[in-house]
Parts: structure tokens; sequence; C-alpha cells
């Protein structure tokens, strides 16, 4: 199951999840193989500068300040030869850099992608009640910024981890061999270092940790006024809604403060401890260059100090890279427990093992003994008397080729009954059939795709308005498109267009009306499903009168020979049903045709006369 954004490992370095993330690594091995080996490269050659400038000084300008009797031509010459050696190292040096970058580069962008792309596809396999529960904002920031920071963790961290390590162990060999005794002085600051870093781990893991949950709160409230704006500006809320956010964006700078605060008192430490193991070189080479304590005066020579701080130096420069590794993999440990989060998220609604198909769809839809409940935490064995159940002991038939209206006030159960025949959501109790079939036992494309749905409020995507209806599916003709357009009275509207059916539909269809939009899913639902069963889910609430009778029109056509389930608050639109069931608190009260419903006198003859009563009202 998902974790909570605020729950988290306590361990600073959590060597499963690192495992984990190397898995996205394993398919580009040779990127890795070949990152290593320019690090490996790139380690050799970098303490070799400071070793030419010990021979530089030693060899050729201490003799030049002193005035020795060697040539002054012959040290000048030698002077530039290694010169000229020291330019050509720094020329490897850079196609090496180079190369490192660019094959780091590579393997953090493949990871990069595979990772958001198994998020993305996790995200369209879970069942609907993950979104109910999970605010937008704060799935994008795992697909975005999560991600990102591992695959910073990746380019920035895992290979310069190995890098680091490398030059360190290089540096410290080099170091020994040159001169052991100030080597092992200047590593005395090591394991102060090694408890500061302890210190800190801690301390920025917990800071990242909060930095990734405020950041999702910001993108959640983000989303939700950009989404809503229409009701945010009707109802003059802008102040409201922007003292809002601006509380979460000063938590999420708050936080950010506090992961600034402990990485800007780390990096010091870490160069304070630097100049440390200098200054320590430095008094112990003077006490060797005067003789003291019984070592032999001039034991080391000018150009050995100078490149023994060099070292230093360079020994804590790899140190301080792997404090900005040690950042890296902070937030990449925080942010891979929320993507792995996602990951591991059980899929509620998945295919059983040996699931089947319907070769010979008839389109019979049956609903034996079914409770259902959107609160997951409600199970077969929960009262009946429970406030939470949503349908309550549904036995409902519906025969190939039969239109069902479902009627009833908000909140009755109808738009459940659509779910559920598209298996959108799992039922407590009883069984939701079609052609005699548990739908839990067949396939979920299978099934879907014998199911057109036309819902109340349409989402268009951006593109072209023939990509909507066509869903980008490559195999469906133009001539199809243009068929279902014409059933449902659009095409002539499509046509008006500057470009007709290649014309840009704004995001969510801003440009088109309600109706317009109410139309075009029409004739996306009859295009993925020309002949198998319809389900209509409030498909007219929203539409003129015009637009209804276009609908309504097409569906009298449509509805032949394919088993219709039909919801609308308008009773008008579904008096020419074979079948109404009207539904009451999540049970069936009354069932019969328009004319036996109103001569029963019933629970629907009362919505009836009260719909014509206000029309009549409002004319």
């Amino acid at each position: 199951m998902t974790r909570p954004d605020t729950d988290a490992y306590q361990k600073g370095f959590d060597a499963h999840l690192v495992r984990r993330i190397l898995h996205y690594v394993r398919p580009y091995l040779p990127l890795v193989i070949g990152g290593v080996l320019l690090a490996l490269l790139i380690s050799l050659a970098s303490p070799l500068f400071a070793l030419i400038q010990r021979h530089a000084i030693d060899a050729y300008l201490s003799p030049l300040a002193q005035g020795q009797a060697r040539s002054r031509d012959a040290l000048i010459s030698g002077l530039t030869t290694t010169a000229l050696a020291y330019m050509g190292l720094k020329v490897v040096e850079f196609a090496l850099q180079y190369g490192f970058i660019l094959t780091i580069g590579y393997l953090g962008q493949n990871v990069l992608r595979d990772i958001r792309a198994d998020v993305f596809g996790k995200l369209q396999r879970l069942h609907l009640a993950y979104f109910d529960q999970n605010p937008v904002g704060r799935l994008i920031t795992r697909v975005t910024s999560d991600v990102d920071a591992i695959n910073q963790f990746i380019t920035g961290g895992l290979v310069s981890l190995i890098q680091s390590t490398f030059i360190i162990i290089v540096y410290v060999v080099i170091m020994l061999s040159v001169n052991w005794r100030l080597a092992l002085i200047s590593f005395t600051v090591l394991p102060v270092l090694f408890l500061a870093t302890r210190f800190f781990q801690t301390r920025l893991r917990d800071s990242f940790r909060v930095t990734r949950t405020q950041q999702a709160i910001v993108n959640s409230k983000l989303n939700e006024n950009i989404t809503g704006m229409l009701t945010v500006q009707l109802f003059g809320r802008q102040k409201r809604s922007a003292l809002d956010f601006n509380l979460s964006n000063r938590a999420l700078l708050s936080a950010n403060e506090n992961s600034v605060k402990w990485f800007s008192l780390f990096m010091p430490v870490v160069a304070v401890l630097g100049q440390v193991a200098v200054a320590l070189i430095l008094y112990f080479a003077a006490r060797q260059i005067l003789g003291v304590d019984g070592v032999v005066a001039g034991a080391i020579t000018v150009g050995t100090l100078f490149a023994f701080v060099q070292l230093s130096q360079q020994l804590f420069q790899p140190i301080q890279d792997l404090a900005d590794v040690f950042n890296n993999l902070q937030a990449a440990m925080a942010s891979s427990e929320r993507i792995f989060g996602v990951l591991d998220t059980e899929e509620a609604i998945q295919d059983k093992p040996g699931a089947q198909t319907l070769p010979d769809f008839q389109g019979r839809v049956t609903f034996d003994g079914v409770w259902f409940a959107y609160d997951q935490s409600v199970t077969g064995t929960t009262p009946d008397t429970d406030d939470r159940w949503i349908l309550r002991g549904i036995d409902l038939d519906i025969q190939p080729g039969e239109s069902v209206a479902l009627v009833g006030a908000t909140g009755a159960g109808k738009t459940s009954v659509t779910a559920l025949v598209s298996r959108f959501y799992d039922v407590q109790r009883g069984a939701v059939k079609v052609d005699g079939v548990n739908v839990r036992d067949l396939q979920q494309h299978d099934l879907r795709k014998h199911v057109g749905v036309v819902l109340q409020d349409v989402f268009l995507f951006a593109g072209t308005i023939e990509s909507n209806l066509t869903l980008n599916n490559p195999e469906i003709p133009h001539e199809r498109v243009v068929e279902a357009c014409r059933y449902v009275g659009v095409h002539d509207y499509i046509l008006s267009l500057e470009h007709g059916y290649q014309t840009e539909v704004r995001e969510r269809g801003a440009t088109l009306s309600t109706g317009q939009k109410q139309l075009l899913a029409f004739a996306r639902a009859l295009i993925q499903n020309p002949d198998i069963l319809l389900v209509l889910d409030e498909a007219t609430a929203n539409v003129d009168t015009e637009t209804e009778l276009r609908i309504q029109a097409a569906l009298e056509r449509v509805m032949r020979g394919r088993t219709s389930i039909i919801i609308a608050h308008r009773l008008s639109t579904i008096e020419h049903c074979d079948r109404i069931v009207v539904m009451r608190k999540g049970r069936i009260v009354e069932q019969g045709s328009h004319r036996q419903l109103l001569d029963k006198g019933g629970y629907y003859a009362r919505l009836h006369r009260l719909q014509y009563a206000q029309g009549d009202a409002a004319d």
C-alpha cells in the first residue's frame, strides 16, 4: 500500500531503496562501465599535476632562483618541456571529463525516462478510488520533481561517488609514498569529518523529506486553484485562495530554508577541516625542514611541500564532492520513498490469472444482489445499516438489446451502477455479470472495449477534434469518424470550422460549448464501440433543447440492437426506453415502462409531476 508522505525510514541510508534505484541502472550497464573507466582514468590523471609541479619547482625553479651552476638555458628548456607536458595532460583531462559527463548524462536521462514511464504506467493501472484519495498535484510531483531528484542522484551522485572514491584512494596512496609522516598527519582530520557527516546525515534526510511533502502540497493547491478558477472568480475568492496558497508556500519556504541551513553548515565544516589539514601539514613540514625532533634538516624539499599542500587540498575536494553526493542521496532517498510508494500500491482492480474474454458478445447485464460502497474499509460483513453503502441489494437483469433508464434523486446510486458495469470498482457483496460471466473473471481491456461511456463532465484532450474522437487510434478510419459525427448531428458544425476535423482543441475543450462537447463525446463513444454495449451517464443533463433533440434522435437510431443504460435527470429524454428503473437511497423501488409507472402512481409518477410542474412554472 502507499506510504503516507510523512512516513519515512529513519536511517540515513537505505540499501533496499538504493538497490531498487540501481535496478533501473542495470539495463545501461555499458554506460555505467564506460563512466567508471573514465572516472578511473580521471582519478589517475588528477594527482599527476601536483607531482609535475613538484618536479618543476625542485628541478628547475629552485636552481634558477638560487643561481646554481647548471646551465640556465638547460633549466629553462626543461621547465618549458615540463610546462608543455602539464598542458598536454590538461588536454587529456579535458577529453576524459567531457566523455565522463556525456556518458553519465546519457545514463541519467535514460533512467529518468524509464522511471517516469513506470510511474505513469502504474498510475494508468490504478483503480479510480486511488485518485479519489490522492490530489492531482501530489501525483504530478511524483512524476516530475521526485523523479528529477533520483536523476540528480544518478548523474551527480552515483558515478561521482565512484569517481571521488577512486580519486581519494589514488591521492592517499601517492601522499603516503611522497611522505608518510605528513600523510598521516593530514589524515587525522578524517575521523572528525566522518562524525560531522553522521551528525548532518539524519537532519538533512528529514529536511528533504519535509521539503518534498510541502512541494506536493503546493502543487496540489496550484492545480486545484487553476482547475477551479471559474469558481474562484465567480465567488470572489481570489484573496482567500491567495492566502491559502501563501500559507502552503511559506511552509515550503520554511522547509527549504531548513535544508539550506543544514547544508550551509555541512559544506563549511568540510572546507574548514580541509584547511586544518593544510595548517597541520605546514606546521610539521616546517619542523622537518628545520630538523626539529631528530629529523634531518632538509628532509623535505620546497617542491615536495608545495605538492603535498596541493595533494591535501585536492584530497579534500573529492571529499567535498562526496558531500554534494550525500546531498543528492538524501533527496533521492526521500523522493524514492514516494515514487516506490506509488509503484508498490496494490492494484485493487486487476485481472485474475486466466481471465477470459467474450468472443460472442451479446450485451446482457445482470446485477445479482449487489452491495457496494466507495469506502475501501467497507467489507461484505459491514452491517446493512451502515450509511456508507451506496448500493443496497440491487437485483437487475438487462437483456441484450434492451434500453434501460435509471432515474432517481441525486445520491440514489445511479452513476455507481454504470461504474460497476465497466468494473471501475469491485462490489463488496453480490456480483455484476455480463453475458452471465462475473466481470471479475473477465479481462478488463476486453470488457471495457465493449462499453461506451458518455459522461456529463466531458473531458477533451489537447489536440485536434479528430484525435479526440479516435483517441489517437490509427486503426480507426476517417470515414468511421465522419459517419459517427453525422449520427449525432455534429458533422456540419465541425466542417464549419476553419480546419474541420483537424481543428485544434484547447485544453479541456475551453473553446467549445457544453452541447458541442457532449455531441463530440457521444460521437467518440460510437466510434470506439460501434455495435456493442453502450452506457450513457447523464449525457443530456447540461445541454440546450435543440442539442437534446439531436442527441435523442441519434439515440433512437444507435440503441437499436444495443444494450443501453441511460441516466438522465430530464425524464422526457427516457420516455422511449424499454424499461425505467427507479432508484432511491441505493435500492430499486420501482421498474417498468414509462406508461406503467405513471399508471402505478408511485415514486416515479411523483417525480414526473414535480418535474413538469417546475417546467410549466419556468415557462
